[in-house]
């Protein structure tokens, strides 16, 4: 380089700082035989806002549709029912408040789709809903129990 760091080739550090203008760069570093030159421009990067995402507003404990990833499928081997697990971390609610009656009940009949609980999570109500046809055989745990993610919640045969 035209001994940039000679500072005797002033045309190149100039046009270096062209670069940085018309590229709408924040800065050039160049290292050359153990000596580093920076030259910085006038505009300079933003740094992200790293603020709390929006908090949607509460409805009086009515449920908030939401898509929780679903679990993965998987069977009762005992029994030869299909095990819903927990698609989140939460709380596990069997109705959709305590004065309604609950989404499934042991013996009922769901279709793929149905809602069968809430889980709570970060006061966010979220429904879950059912990937299998057939009848509730089992419901592994009580109402307002913490589940933890991929926890067995019922069976459905």
């Amino acid at each position: 380089m035209n001994e940039i760091f000679g500072m005797t080739d002033l045309d190149t550090i100039s046009s270096l700082a062209d670069i940085i203008n018309d590229k709408e760069l924040s800065e050039i570093t160049i290292t050359e035989g153990g000596r580093t030159i920076t030259i910085k421009g006038k505009k300079c990067i933003p740094a992200p806002h790293m603020g709390m995402p929006p908090i949607p507003p509460m409805n009086g404990g009515a449920p908030v549709p939401q898509q929780p990833a679903p679990a993965a499928p998987a069977k009762d081997e005992a029994n030869g029912g299909n095990i819903v697990k927990a698609p989140i971390v939460g709380t596990y609610y069997r109705s959709p408040s305590p004065d309604k009656p609950p989404f499934v009940k042991i013996g009922d009949k769901v279709k793929k789709g149905d809602v069968i609980m809430i889980i709570e999570s970060m006061k966010l109500m979220n429904e879950v809903q059912s990937e299998f046809d057939g009848v509730v055989e089992r419901i592994l745990v009580s109402d307002g129990q913490a589940v933890e993610f991929d926890q067995p919640i019922m069976i459905i045969k």
